[in-house]
């Protein structure tokens, strides 16, 4: 097969050499001048996972389907019941009362409320259309679905002729509608990326094609009639990317060429429309993706962009685009990521800083951010089957992910510090943002969950993420295969699965063994397995017949960890990491000296120890943390001091920690991650 090389300098040759022979899409949809096949229809609408990489050349792994494993009974369970219970319908309460729905409505004639809400306020809708498309992959609730129908009957209404929909630009704003200053900041594309992921989710999920029909009309008949490199067509730049993975899912799902190249030539960037540099970095779009050398600009953006990229290079094996993208990952995690996972430096332009600029109690930590970069990992470990990619999605998941819903699941964070101080009078979490981008992003999250665990390839079978579960799927020969897990995860290192085939087959197990575990044991039907590295996937190999218990024991020792010296806000200070799990210090929890101006006076002792106890009644259950540290007992007034001079007196002070991403789920508090550190 020959790989697809999408220049805009070959773009605009090549289509110029076709123009003149019409009709310029072949009979697949596709552009004529391309000689691959397009790929292949999936052969069941309910068989592919959050991705469809069934026919993704590049792709070493292939996901499994949402529906095809559950959890039960374990850490994560408890997490989706309560998004499904709790989180998803009171997020339709909240979008119904800030006027998201009746933007469409008002445009049939059945509300007569004005437009209310950002430019972006579509795909509010849209993202928790997707979550409950997800939800319905696990299981039908008809009420749930009823309810999306009828949204998805009302988004369908409001459609115009040539296939355009946007509630924000259809009425006195039509004049405005994709202009280039428009592309820039009117996320008309963005909401119609948000549009065609929820519809391929919900067709996933239910079989229903009518949201996707939509998005296709969409694209058919007003995106590719209008914009492209021609010289007829205008300039099109996505603004906020996001148009990009979802046009490549489309093409998956639907084998039409003309989205994959619609999306490369988005990625390349139309120099017809002018940009700002500053625009370019903030917007991570607009020139081409194969120059970037670093994160820079709006961390959202940036994670949404190398998620198309990386999509993008698992359908043509760009080589510069894994270039680009292996230059990047290393930028995020040698230099730009937190502890907890999450990404975005600043609030100002809700972007990355320079290398190593990770504050703490001013971290912006968007929630929407660490949802990226776990999207971005799970792409780059779908082209790799390297575990260095699932060790950062754990870590994102567990900590800047989970953080961002509260435990009941009605409140949300729009930003994850590492430090806070109540008596600045901000609430960190809330049930409603006008910028609503965080929650439903949540929601889709944790419904999508159990099409993360584990992954399919030629030779055998990936295992990701460890919990309370049962897989029933296929290999790729087409043998029956049964995996549970049982285990108390993360709270607990042993996980005992058990490996069931129809059939007697070889092939591989690869079972991942986390960067953090520091000694690992894995036994075979009883038998050790040797040379067990952390950081890696453990192949093991063997003829499989009936039923095989793989048995895993990894490290869950507390652990303190350092940041690179040159993160200037952490000098001086460790955080506590045990297994997957980051911890805090809330200052509810502490003896005394719980008052903002007392709690940064708590130290972790370098070589204290370190003691855990599982506390079922103490937020939903977690494991609590007490530490041997010490408390200055007398706060220093003076704000600098010479050197050398008499240190204010200290005592001893049992440090109690909570997992990070359960703070501020009782009373207001202080918290900090990083502890000053003595000893």
């Amino acid at each position: 097969m020959r790989r697809l090389t999408l220049t805009r300098r070959s773009f605009l040759s090549l289509a110029a050499g076709t123009a003149a022979a019409q009709p310029l899409m072949g009979a697949t949809g596709s552009w004529g001048w391309l000689d691959e096949p397009a790929a292949s229809a999936a052969p069941s609408w309910h068989d592919q996972g959050v991705l469809d990489l069934a026919h993704s050349p590049y792709a070493k792994l292939r996901n499994v389907p949402v529906r095809a494993v559950t959890l039960s009974g374990g850490f994560w369970a408890r997490r989706r019941k309560t998004n499904v219970a709790s989180s998803i319908p009171s997020m339709h309460e909240e979008l119904l009362e800030h006027g998201r729905m009746d933007n469409f409505l008002r445009l049939t004639g059945a509300s007569n409320a004005p437009q209310r809400g950002p430019v972006y306020s579509d795909s509010d809708i849209y993202k928790w259309l997707e979550s409950v498309a997800f939800a319905l992959q696990s299981q039908d609730d008809p009420a749930l679905r009823q309810t999306a129908e009828t949204t998805i009957r009302e988004i369908v209404a409001i459609q115009e002729p040539d296939g355009y929909i946007n509630t924000y630009y259809q009425g006195d704003r039509k004049k405005d509608r994709m202009t280039v200053p428009t592309q820039t900041r009117g996320h008309e594309l963005y909401c119609l990326g948000h549009m065609l992921q929820a519809s391929t989710a919900y067709y996933r999920a239910t079989g229903d094609r009518t949201l996707m029909d939509a998005g296709m009309r969409f694209v058919d008949g007003y995106i590719l009639p209008n914009f492209g490199p021609e010289a007829d067509k205008r300039p099109i730049v996505s603004g906020h990317p996001e148009i990009e993975m979802a046009l490549i899912e489309l093409y998956r799902t639907t084998g039409e060429r003309k989205y994959l190249e619609l999306a490369g030539y988005i990625l390349q960037g139309d120099p017809r429309a002018e940009l700002r540099p500053e625009q370019i970095v903030y917007m991570n779009c607009g020139v081409p993706f194969t120059t970037k050398t670093k994160l820079q600009g709006h961390a959202v953006r940036a994670m949404y962009a190398c998620c198309g990229a990386t999509d993008y290079y698992m359908e043509t094996g760009d080589a510069a685009y894994w270039k680009t993208l292996e230059v990047l990952w290393k930028d995020l995690a040698q230099a730009q990521m937190y502890v907890t996972g999450g990404v975005g430096a600043r609030s100002a332009g809700e972007a990355f800083g320079e290398d190593y600029e990770l504050p703490n109690a001013q971290a912006y930590g968007e929630s929407c951010a660490a949802i990226g970069n776990m999207m971005w990992n799970w792409r780059m470990l779908a082209a790799t089957g390297e575990a260095r990619f699932a060790d950062v999605m754990e870590r994102a998941l567990y900590n800047g992910i989970n953080s961002g819903m509260s435990l009941d699941g009605t409140l949300y964070c729009y930003r994850n510090p590492l430090a806070f101080d109540p008596t600045s009078g901000e609430h960190i979490r809330n049930p409603w943002y006008d910028t609503t981008c965080c929650p439903p992003n949540l929601e889709r999250t944790f419904a999508s969950l159990p099409g993360y665990f584990y992954s399919t390839a030629t030779d055998g079978l990936y295992v990701h993420l460890y919990d309370n579960s049962e897989m029933r799927w296929a290999l790729e020969s087409g043998n029956g295969l049964r995996v549970t897990q049982k285990t108390n995860y993360p709270w607990e290192g042993n996980v005992r699965l058990t490996v069931a085939v129809d059939q007697p087959e070889e092939f591989t197990v690869y079972v991942r063994v986390p960067g953090w575990s520091r000694e690992s044991r894995v036994l075979v039907a009883g038998k050790a397995i040797a040379e067990v590295r952390a950081g890696e996937y453990l192949p093991v190999r063997r003829r499989w017949s009936g039923e095989t218990v793989v048995e895993l024991a990894f490290d869950m020792r507390p652990e303190l960890v350092t940041a690179n010296p040159a993160v200037a806000e952490d000098t001086g200070r460790v955080a506590m990491q045990r297994g997957p799990v980051v911890y805090c210090m809330e200052g509810l929890d502490q003896t005394k000296g719980t008052d903002a101006r007392a709690f940064p006076l708590y130290m972790a002792n370098a070589s204290g120890a370190t003691h855990g106890e599982y506390k079922p009644d103490v937020l939903d259950g977690v494991m609590v943390l007490s530490h041997a540290g010490a408390k200055r007992t007398e706060s220093v007034d003076t704000l600098y001091a010479l050197a050398g001079a008499e240190k204010a007196p200290v005592e001893p002070a049992e440090l109690k920690m909570i997992p990070y991403y359960a703070w501020d789920n009782r009373e207001e508090s202080s918290m900090q991650v990083w502890m000053p550190v003595v000893g």
